[in-house]
């Protein structure tokens, strides 16, 4: 009898071993896991993470308890385990998975507000790997307890691929393992000067902008766009996207224009609704549950309520533009591409994961609380309107630096406390906490939202706030339960070298490129054009100025097209006499902003129109008294510019224009135009023969469709006004209300119009997206 136990004994390792039903690879110190008819699971050596064995399968016991916890069980649902792990975590564990890290670049560089050392030094002192974690990722993953990761640039998709893993690695060795959900603004757009070839790949896929989308007027290309994506993201170790912005572009004026999808409603609702089921839906074996899997990115929709209505088309980043306005009473159709797009999906995952409110104070449209506070503090338009009404219960996370201390009013740096500039940064942490949101986007820092909490304690009791704070806690945490994170987070790096940028990636987004471009003119027929013929290109000289962020931009003179390209389809002149057509390449007027400094210091307001024209605009009909104004930097309220002027910083593109047409003596111009905006076309379009405009396409687009290699099929998303007046007199809040130019040829420039080679588009897409007829 004990020979027949000892032998069982004997036998019992083999009998567990055999009823396990996981295998385990490594490769260097990253270890794979099967589970048979279970999730695969991804663990570093060196994090200190064991394996744990219930049932036979195997399990990663992050917080090295040695016991199976609820949110270690992949078996059951996402939001059972978000709330098992919500409960475990230490209000300052919480507090850190609110913040949402300042912009990344990976390897950081050593100068400037987004510098990083390693071990002290500069990456090129240091000996460090471009891969490697700076000693401010490590302090904020660590100290802050941070695992919200803004990337911005990457100097590979490979070193993006070992960062990552490297990140979670020292995430899965710190606390409760959760894992790092590193995210992205739009990263593939497009190089004007990139050749396509359809053999070769690139660093990551090019697409049109958000207005080309649009353009398109198919929400099946957007879609495409969001699938493919979301497979290049996933691979470079992202899996939050913030966009889409959805805003609707009802003021022709505003600088992020470029980056919504038009102004009309619908149009934007249903390009929304088609670019988050691409990024979000996984299928087939990538799928986890519900939609969600290892091919879905989250999708953080902006901006809420809608920011396109910022007074006088200027932009809430600045004091200058803090407030949006209503003159026309129509706050509420801001929010149709959310409520009727971004919140209805087609796909299983539902609804946008995330939102984020923008900047702007949304003048005098609090009717419950009246309060004129940015829309990321404002109780109503979080907890009432997008919380209650709309019964959205994902994360909210603010736009970046809203907490932080207003220092002048024209820099896109300063914070942008709107309404909330007296009050402390910890108390505008415990205000955006109290108007519902879940995160505060830039903010590396846990202090104040400890502050905050304190503060909750002191007015609502500790388990209010505990309970406050677990709410957001597990809406944060199904982000990254959903895609995956937390059962394998780590990159194979062949896996993203063969993924990222694709040839077939890189063609379906050059085909949406050709598709996105609109031929607004088309005189007797000129295009096609014929290959082979003799081309005059002029050189576009750009004087110095400043971009978005106030950087200093130095003067050029180049050609603004590659003119390799152009040569693959034409010969290539400099003298116009020789040349048998013109191709002069723009861009649509670049204002400063709607401020000046300048103004300011000899007097003035500081104020100045935004300008859709190149050449001087005088500002006679604007408004005596601005609707809004005030700020705790001014001394004054009204910020009318009425009686003052602005010229466009490229107004040399004009001129190029003018200059064209006269060496040509008559023979075909044809301009291609860079839309960002709309335009006065008045100055232009009798001096060109043939009009083609996109929303940032490579060149080597522009050229097959001048070509006829592809058709024309995009339409406008946009209205483009006829003159500065009706741009004047239109209403910042109300899309379609503008008097459109028409052109020698009698086609009006108006939201829907394109031109193939048989003439104007009317098709089923026009039926659809028809628009309400446009004020007298």
């Amino acid at each position: 009898m004990r020979k027949n136990y000892l032998m069982l004994i004997a036998l019992l390792p083999c009998a567990v071993s055999a009823q396990n039903k996981w295998t385990e690879t490594q490769t260097g110190d990253l270890a794979i896991v099967t589970n048979k008819g279970g999730q695969s699971l991804g663990y570093s050596t060196r994090s200190g993470v064991k394996l744990l064995t219930v049932d036979g399968l195997a399990f990663k016991d992050l917080n090295r308890n040695g016991k199976l916890d609820k949110y270690e069980d992949w078996r059951l649902p996402v939001d059972v385990r978000a709330k098992d792990l919500a409960a475990k975590m230490s209000v300052e564990q919480i507090a850190g998975l609110m913040l949402y890290s300042r912009h990344q670049m990976i390897p950081s560089i050593s100068v400037g507000p987004f510098a990083g050392t390693y071990g002290g030094k500069p990456l090129a002192e240091s000996g460090a790997n471009p891969y490697d974690l700076s000693d401010q990722q490590k302090q904020f993953l660590s100290k802050d307890n941070v695992r919200h990761v803004l990337v911005t640039s990457v100097k590979s998709p490979e070193v993006a691929a070992r960062w990552n893993n490297n990140v979670q690695a020292f995430a899965e060795g710190t606390g409760m393992g959760i894992p790092a959900n590193n995210s992205s603004d739009p990263r593939n757009g497009t190089q004007a000067t990139a050749e396509f070839n359809a053999g070769a790949g690139g660093n990551i896929s090019m697409w049109p902008g958000s207005l080309g989308m649009a353009a398109t007027f198919d929400p099946a290309v957007t879609q495409n766009f969001g699938h493919i994506a979301a497979q290049e993201y996933r691979a470079l170790g992202i899996a939050t996207a913030l966009s889409p912005q959805v805003d609707i572009a009802t003021d022709p004026r505003w600088n992020r224009v470029s980056g919504t999808f038009g102004e009309d409603p619908q149009l934007a609702a249903d390009m929304a609704r088609a670019y988050i089921d691409g990024f979000q839906t996984s299928s087939g074996t990538k799928e986890i549950s519900g939609g969600w899997g290892y091919n879905s990115v989250n999708a953080m929709v902006k901006h809420w309520p809608g920011g396109g209505a910022g007074e006088g088309g200027r932009d809430a980043h600045y004091g200058y533009g803090k407030y949006a306005v209503y003159p026309g009473n129509n706050f509420s159709e801001a929010m149709i591409p959310f409520t009727q797009g971004a919140f209805k999906l087609s796909g299983k995952t539902g609804m946008a994961a995330a939102v984020m409110p923008y900047y702007t104070i949304s003048f005098n449209q609090d009717t419950k609380n009246h309060e004129n506070v940015a829309n990321n503090y404002n109780k109503y338009i979080i907890t009432d309107l997008l919380r209650n009404k709309y019964h959205y219960d994902g994360v909210v996370c603010t736009d970046w630096l809203v907490t932080g201390d207003e220092t002048v009013i024209n820099s896109f740096l300063s914070g942008k406390s709107w309404g909330m500039e007296k009050a402390t940064i910890a108390e505008r942490h415990y205000k955006i906490l109290m108007a519902g949101v879940d995160q505060f986007g830039g903010n590396n820092d846990i202090a104040p939202v400890l502050e905050a909490y304190r503060m909750g304690v002191k007015e609502h009791g500790e388990p209010f706030m505990r309970s406050r704070f677990e709410q957001s806690a597990v809406r944060l945490l199904r982000g990254s339960f959903r895609t995956g994170l937390f059962e394998n987070p780590y990159l194979d790096v062949e896996t993203t070298r063969k993924t990222v940028g694709n040839p077939e990636f890189m063609k379906a987004g050059y085909d949406a490129q050709l598709r996105s471009i609109v031929m607004l003119k088309n005189k007797a027929n000129i295009l096609p054009l014929q290959t082979g013929k003799t081309v005059y290109v002029p050189k576009k000289f750009t004087p110095a100025g400043r971009n978005f962020m106030g950087m200093p931009t130095p003067e050029k003179l180049e050609y603004p097209v590659n003119i390799e390209t152009v040569k693959k389809y034409f010969k290539v002149t400099d003298n116009p006499d020789e040349a048998d057509y013109a191709l002069v390449f723009i861009a649509s007027p670049i204002g400063h902003g709607g401020y000046s400094e300048d103004d300011a210091k000899a007097g003035g307001n500081g104020y100045l129109p935004v300008s859709l024209q190149y050449g001087k605009y005088v500002a006679e009909t604007a408004r005596e008294n601005s609707l809004a104004g005030g700020d705790p930097l001014e001394k004054f309220t009204n910020r009318s510019y009425k009686g003052k002027s602005e010229i466009s910083t490229n107004v040399t593109d004009m001129a190029m224009v003018a200059d064209t047409y006269a060496k040509m003596k008559g023979k075909p111009v044809i301009v291609s135009v860079n839309l960002s905006n709309p335009m006065v076309f008045a100055e232009i379009e009798k001096q060109a023969n043939a009009i083609i405009a996109d929303f940032d396409v490579q060149g080597q687009a522009s050229l097959d469709i001048i070509t006829g290699k592809a058709e024309p099929s995009a339409l406008l998303p946009l209205q483009m006004p006829l003159d500065m007046k009706t741009v004047e007199a239109q209403y910042e809040d109300v899309p379609h209300d503008m008097k459109c130019y028409t052109d020698s040829e009698g086609h009006t420039y108006d939201f829907g119009y394109g031109l193939n080679w048989k003439g104007v588009i009317k098709d089923s897409r026009t039926a659809k997206y028809s628009k309400p007829a446009a004020k007298p």
